[in-house]
């Protein structure tokens, strides 16, 4: 068997031990969203629905996740954003470009979430180690989901996963984005390489020493860091005193 096989398996498993139908995949045009929509159709069949939806987007992206739909007989809607947002944004006080950004992402999360539960379906979310470990996703928002097939995978490893799945070239070859702004990158916004970040997080895990560029693992090693609450569940204060008697006295239990 191989990773398809493995990760297909797995899907099949969450979605019965949730006592649920299908998923519901977002479909944005990248590499990430085919790879998981490939899985998915193949484990689930007719069971899938991608959503496309669209917040002053590129026509590309577009283009792209109907492509992908295409190709693999998935069951689709498209839920323009765009009016949404602006709504929010004009009684928002004015954010700057990150929070904006991030109001997109969630505004998308929203609408999975929505179809979801309408269907007793699962969100399959297209987050990748690579991403998760750096902390490159929308706290909330891409980050919010119900199972993550791709997340013990490195981005170059999915990109591996890509080419066996047959997904277009357009779709490998064209620059990783999460769409969020003009002209904006992946690579750009982490200010490293997918090649280079997945080659530190490989000598982080093995503890291999990759001199000449401690440089880089030492940069990897402080998105790591800053990222750790977007990998663990809010932590919740455990009182160590509670209150006791009619005058409510604050005693250590």
């Amino acid at each position: 068997m191989g990773p398809s096989e493995d990760i297909s398996d797995w899907i099949k498993q969450q979605v019965g031990a949730a006592g649920s139908k299908g998923v519901v995949v977002g479909l944005s045009g990248g590499v990430d969203s085919a790879v998981v929509g490939a899985l998915a159709k193949k484990t689930l069949g007719g069971n899938v629905l991608g959503l496309i939806l669209p917040c002053y987007s590129k026509e590309e992206d577009e283009n792209h996740a109907n492509l992908v739909a295409r190709k693999l007989n998935i069951n689709t809607k498209k839920i323009i954003l765009d009016s949404i947002y602006d709504n929010f944004t004009e009684v928002l006080p004015r954010g700057n470009r990150m929070a904006l950004a991030n109001l997109k992402a969630r505004l998308r999360m929203n609408v999975l979430y929505y179809f979801a539960n309408s269907l007793n379906y699962l969100v399959v979310g297209t987050g990748n180690k690579s991403e998760i470990m750096a902390g490159y996703s929308t706290k909330y928002g891409d980050a919010g989901a119900d199972i993550l097939p791709l997340g013990g995978l490195l981005k170059t490893e999915v990109k591996e996963l890509a080419r066996e799945l047959d997904i277009p070239d357009e779709i490998l070859n064209k620059a990783p984005s999460a769409g969020l702004w003009e002209n904006q990158t992946d690579e750009d916004e982490l200010g490293i390489s997918y090649e280079d970040l997945d080659k530190a997080l490989t000598a982080l895990e093995r503890g291999e020493n990759i001199q000449p560029q401690q440089e880089l693992v030492d940069k990897v090693k402080e998105l790591i860091k800053k990222s750790e609450h977007k990998r663990i569940l809010p932590p919740i204060f455990k009182p160590i005193k509670k209150w006791f008697g009619p005058h409510k006295i604050w005693k250590e239990v």
